[in-house]
């Protein structure tokens, strides 16, 4: 039979792929029917759409597993990205499957938190998706009703803030809420900074009239940090669940988190491209407001810390990597310029943009410059997270049955500008970063989303996911 006229078996074939999982890199035909990956091997029988990878490196679609997308913020702030602007810059970056926020605001309901962010991803998301819950206010009737009830419906993970005063919890709220993600298998994430600590400082700064974007560092040194993780970890200890310490930035709470790992702790832990690619530095040398632009919590520390946390991605303290994107404009009322003003460190809101660059920094400085392996990378960037989040096998990985989320590398120099992505953000820290590799095609369940120069998805494609429980963890034997 003559392939060219035979009828196609598979609706994808992307042929010749260098396949990096977590544990393997092999090279084989990937064959996708319905979204899924049906058959890896050579030679496999045609496709109505077909792939020529060349041998270029091909790696699972991304999990970004920390990600903030149109959530609600104190008027005039507003983030510049909605859940399509979001997605669809991800998409161009490599990843195919975020998990943003549903953040409850004091006095209201969790449910209606959930409700609210349902209503303003429907339609729009590019990518698949899911939703963490942020629990700020657990009232008798969250924890014993909504919480549960809502990790049952597949939420099953959400967050804990131990500073901003309309997000953070005191150690009895956190243990009332470690117990029910003990209770209901459940991840519990944690924002480790102690919040009476940055207080007692940022009133001493802006007393002395120190108010500008550096200062932001001043007000939260590594000992903030370094408090809250032991607290957190021993919080988590008495309860004795897994929890997960989010967006680690230097060597004092690294140090934490090896010293509840020597204690046979479950103590999972993640970190970000800020504190790889950025230091206190970026936040300004002198009293100038440019460095409003990479004010973000914790902020970023210094060259030793950087270095300190790529050793930490390598030898597997880390368990996942993700963006944090916190997508605010620098030159506007509804961003880093409250209602157009340059404002005191205090008042300026927290996050920086990276949904779009996290995949290719990691791949370029991390893989290419020999820092970590390519199976470290998937890893870190979409199987563990997809594991930590309960969407493993599912997503995170290349094998039969998996979801088609892939990503076909290309290696090759060019110097990054913020004309070349796609979010809706006016800047990126990452401003004429000299790379080495940017994804040439991303697909998403089967479909091309990015063609490596071109976004060729559309708004509505994406799937909320409902998700398992975590899989970190090996399953007890009854």
């Amino acid at each position: 039979m003559n392939p060219a006229t035979a009828m196609p078996e598979f609706d994808l074939v992307l042929r010749n792929a260098q396949a990096v999982t977590a544990s393997d890199t092999f090279f084989c035909d990937i064959g996708v029917r319905a979204g899924r990956i049906v058959q890896l091997g050579f030679g496999l029988g045609p496709g109505a759409r077909e792939v020529d990878a060349a041998g270029r490196a091909v790696t699972p679609g991304g999990v970004d597993a920390h990600c903030h997308l149109d959530q609600p913020m104190e008027p005039p702030v507003r983030m510049a990205d909605d859940f399509e602007s979001g997605t669809k810059s991800a998409a161009c970056g490599g990843t195919t499957t975020v998990i943003p926020f549903a953040a409850q605001a004091k006095g209201q309901s969790l449910r209606d938190a959930v409700h609210d962010y349902h209503a303003r991803s429907e339609g729009k998301a590019c990518i698949d998706y899911s939703f963490h819950l942020i629990v700020s206010d657990p009232t008798p009737q969250v924890l014993k009703e909504e919480l549960p009830a809502l990790i049952r419906e597949g939420y099953t993970s959400f967050k804990l803030y131990m500073t901003y005063d309309d997000l953070k919890l005191n150690d009895s709220q956190m243990l009332d809420l470690f117990d029910i993600a003990r209770e209901h298998g459940a991840m519990a994430m944690v924002h480790a900074e102690n919040s009476d600590c940055i207080e007692w400082l940022t009133k001493r700064l802006e007393g002395s009239g120190r108010i500008a974007p550096r200062y932001h560092a001043h007000a939260r040194p590594m000992l903030v940090e370094r408090e809250a993780t032991h607290r957190a970890i021993a919080l988590s200890e008495l309860v004795d669940v897994p929890i997960l310490i989010v967006h680690v930035s230097g060597k004092e709470a690294v140090e934490q988190i090896r010293w509840g790992r020597g204690l046979g702790l479950k103590v999972f832990a993640e970190t970000c491209p800020q504190y790889l690619f950025l230091t206190a530095e970026d936040l300004g040398i002198d009293d100038s407001y440019h460095g409003a632009r990479c004010v973000c919590s914790p902020p970023p520390r210094d060259k030793a810390n950087q270095e300190v946390i790529w050793d930490a991605l390598a030898d597997g303290l880390f368990t996942v990597f993700s963006s944090d994107h916190a997508p605010f404009r620098l030159d506007a009322p509804e961003g880093k310029r409250p209602g157009g003003k340059e404002v005191p460190f205090r008042h300026i809101p927290n996050g920086i943009p990276g949904i779009e660059t996290r995949m290719a920094l990691l791949w370029s400085e991390g893989v290419l410059a020999g820092r970590i392996t390519p199976q470290k990378f998937v890893e870190l960037t979409a199987t563990n997270p997809a594991k930590a989040y309960g969407l493993h096998p599912r997503k995170g990985t290349i094998a039969v049955g998996a979801d088609a989320d892939l990503v076909i590398w290309d290696e090759r120099e060019f110097i990054l500008t913020n004309k070349q992505l796609h979010h809706a953000v006016d800047y990126t820290p990452y401003e004429g970063m000299l790379l080495s590799a940017w994804p040439g095609m991303t697909i998403c369940r089967g479909e091309i989303v990015w063609d490596g120069s071109h976004f060729t998805g559309r708004a509505g494609y994406g799937r909320f996911l409902p998700r398992a429980g975590p899989s970190l963890l090996p399953k007890k034997r009854g």
